[in-house]
């Protein structure tokens, strides 16, 4: 079976900048990390692997140094991997994400299973995979933590408000992948060896069957008008001793009724 892995470099910490005039961050200001929902997508696409053999290609949309991110997956077991770069995608809201994403995939061809981060760390609105899932035509389960695989059809744990439950689809099918169950695997010195000398193909605008009206910022339904920092507020700590605890406690309650605490 041929499967993908759709994969996003993320920002590593809090400290990216923002483009104050396009309010697009500016992902060079840190350094960049796989999606921690999409290593568990990538977990659990490996293990349907390797109950029933075939491939798994990783495929991301961004900036060529995304190629370390897939560079990862690579180290991580994935076979091959497709960075679907060009300055056109620059600025791409989830739909414009997940119609060139649809691209890649039906430039791939003869993909039936689809894993996806449930959502990405730097947004998290969870709809590039159900939209991936529209633009596809493609069945979608959403919210799995694990999966099996049995004649053609998927049997998937999905997470709900009210604890979890079994949902079974055949293929062709869209998953998205919350925490899943396993701890995702960590690279052997084997398999960085291996990977070593695997090539990333990229892709850009012209090499995919795409309207550039859709795609980048002129092609997002969705716009940022306003964007403003989260600033934290660190007040001091002060400690309260003395030698008899009663008079502790008694200074202690009086300040927190003071300050309203109580």
């Amino acid at each position: 079976m041929n499967i993908v892995v759709c994969i996003k470099q993320v920002p590593g910490d809090n400290g990216v900048k923002i483009d104050t005039l396009t309010h697009l961050l500016l992902r060079q200001s840190v350094p960049g990390i796989i999606n921690p929902y999409d290593r568990h997508a990538l977990e659990l696409a490996l293990r349907v692997k390797e109950q029933t053999g075939g491939s798994v290609t990783v495929l991301s949309m961004g900036p060529l140094t995304a190629k370390e991110a897939l560079k990862e997956c690579l180290e991580l077991g994935a076979d091959t991997a497709v960075l679907l770069s060009d300055p056109a995608f620059r600025g791409s809201d989830t739909l414009a994400t997940s119609y060139v994403l649809a691209a890649g995939i039906n430039r791939i061809g003869g993909i039936e299973l689809i894993f996806c981060g449930q959502q990405a760390t730097d947004g998290n609105t969870a709809q590039v995979g159900p939209e991936l899932a529209e633009h596809l035509g493609y069945a979608q389960i959403t919210a799995v933590t694990d999966v099996n695989f049995q004649e053609r059809t998927l049997q998937a744990i999905c997470e709900t408000d009210a604890g979890y439950t079994n949902v079974e689809a055949g293929l062709p099918v869209v998953v998205t992948v919350g925490r899943s169950v396993y701890t995702p695997r960590c690279p052997t010195v084997k398999s960085v060896l291996f990977a070593r000398n695997k090539p990333i193909t990229v892709w850009q605008a012209g090499d995919l069957a795409i309207d550039c009206r859709q795609v980048g910022l002129q092609g997002s339904p969705t716009q940022v008008e306003r964007i403003s920092y989260c600033r934290q507020q660190r007040k001091g700590c002060e400690f309260i001793f003395n030698e008899e605890a009663s008079l502790t406690a008694k200074l202690l309650l009086k300040k927190l009724k003071h300050s309203g605490i109580i």
